[in-house]
């Protein structure tokens, strides 16, 4: 089961999954708006959804999969707690066919159901540009393993 926690809020953005997506909004309006783009990622997920049913599936069952914005994982790391963008749970949102619903003013915390990692979902962009580089080590890594990206050929000739 998804664990889910939140922090009461004064600013909230909300909106039916009953309603059409929007058109003809301007990028300023889009990104820039009182919602901050939260409503565009929503609107992107729900689109998504339709595109690919499986990664639909994948969120309902409460799966945190990589997406557009930070926040998911397709594997556990050594550090198993991150910080994630709330951009991201407006399209995990949108996704799982769940009307949005995101306290600009709250973070909301997340345990995904297969890589156990738990993910913090934060309005504060410095939590998420500040996450040390160690959160992005493999398991395997420190146990001898390669780390991710990094080829087991020598890198010198």
């Amino acid at each position: 089961m998804t664990q889910i926690e939140s922090i009461e809020t004064n600013r909230l953005i909300q909106r039916s999954h009953a309603e059409p997506a929007r058109s003809n909004l301007s990028w300023h309006e889009t990104w820039l708006g009182p919602d901050s783009g939260l409503i565009k990622n929503w609107e992107i997920g729900r689109k998504l959804a339709i595109q690919n049913p499986d990664l639909a599936s994948r969120t309902l069952a409460g799966e945190l999969p990589p997406l557009n914005w930070k926040g998911g994982s397709d594997r556990t790391l050594v550090k198993r707690e991150k910080f994630g963008s709330l951009r991201y749970l407006a399209q995990w949102q949108g996704l799982r066919g769940e009307d949005l619903s995101i306290a600009l003013d709250s973070e909301v915390t997340i345990k995904c159901v297969k890589t156990q990692m738990i993910v913090t979902f934060t309005p504060d962009i410095r939590k998420i540009l500040n996450e040390s580089e160690t959160n992005n080590i493999e398991e395997g890594a420190l146990n001898g393993g390669p780390a991710s990206g990094v080829s087991e050929q020598s890198l010198f000739p």
